[in-house]
């Protein structure tokens, strides 16, 4: 791969979005740019924490992202589109049960922490208890910019301009596109993962630090209602070769069918693989897929979770 114009080191992260921070880095459309991220927990976390670590988390410094990058000629009504080319991962993730958040937090009230290794050359799926074997995917959860509105707005919840959607795909090769609401866009990136199932039904991946090479290129006056994004090919051929065990959740709330689904999922894994609930419910988290299957048969909905078989098999 080819060296990149600029990099950005960990300790230029930021909490929350606030079109007030200063840029870090100026550049024109065109430039790539290494980003060093921090993990989610902003570093509260490593290799050998333990569950009493996570109590002691504090909760202002979570979810950092690196930036802000100032793009030259990026203005209100532009695009900007970040090209994802390459993700560095650290070889070490965690994945929580954090209480009061997630899908089921109020069927998990306790907290649980897993720590995991992986080869970070090879990508080897990563081992999970006795026998689970857990594809890897890299990605960044955070991705975004700044919006327009001033002050300072929470980085949990993901708008108009991006920011914590958490999309599997935006993974090596995927072009995303971002509405760009401020002069110079003022673009960060963060909560990097080695792994995540669509849903993050427990509110937290293989949360992992990682290096993230990208692209910037301005289209102007093209800027959309949301963000959209392209992918270079298949996005499940990781989780694809031995089909899938799939719940359903029927009902006329989608929120619940949701809920029903992997609840139905965690039920079946306990039963047919040991698991502990909260152990199930995590491994939901990292590589189980929520999906509408249709929400067109009123006054019920179909809710399915994807289950991918080689992860035991």
């Amino acid at each position: 791969m080819a060296a990149h114009r600029h990099t950005i080191h960990h300790g230029h992260h930021h909490f929350g979005w606030d079109r007030s921070i200063p840029p870090v880095l100026t550049v024109a459309p065109g430039a790539e740019v290494e980003f060093h991220t921090v993990d989610s927990s902003g570093g509260q976390l490593d290799a050998g924490s333990t569950l009493a670590d996570l109590g002691r988390l504090d909760f202002g410094k979570v979810n950092p992202t690196t930036g802000p990058v100032f793009v030259e000629g990026a203005e209100p009504g532009d695009l900007l589109k970040v090209t994802l080319l390459h993700f560095g991962p650290s070889g070490w993730g965690w994945t929580a049960n954090i209480p009061g958040f997630g899908l089921l937090a109020d069927q998990f009230k306790e907290p649980a922490l897993h720590i995991w290794r992986y080869d970070s050359a090879s990508l080897a799926p990563a081992a999970f208890g006795p026998g689970g074997r857990v594809p890897l995917k890299p990605f960044a959860g955070t991705v975004g910019l700044a919006p327009a509105e001033p002050g300072r707005h929470s980085v949990v919840p993901p708008r108009r301009v991006g920011g914590n959607m958490d999309i599997r795909d935006l993974a090596a090769g995927s072009e995303l596109y971002l509405p760009v609401e401020v002069a110079g866009a003022l673009f960060s990136i963060g909560d990097t993962h080695a792994a995540q199932g669509d849903g993050e039904v427990c509110g937290t991946a293989i949360e992992s630090p990682m290096s993230v090479a990208l692209r910037f290129d301005l289209l102007k006056g093209q800027a959309g209602a949301f963000p959209r994004f392209t992918t270079p090919g298949p996005v499940a051929r990781h989780l694809d070769a031995k089909g899938y065990e799939v719940t359903t959740g029927i009902g006329p709330d989608l929120m619940q069918a949701a809920r029903d689904a992997v609840s139905g999922m965690i039920d079946l894994l306990c039963r047919t693989q040991g698991l502990q609930p909260v152990e199930a419910y995590m491994l939901c988290s990292v590589c189980g897929d929520l999906r509408i299957s249709e929400i067109v048969d009123m006054p019920n909905w179909a809710v399915g979770f994807y289950f991918p078989r080689l992860v035991f098999g």
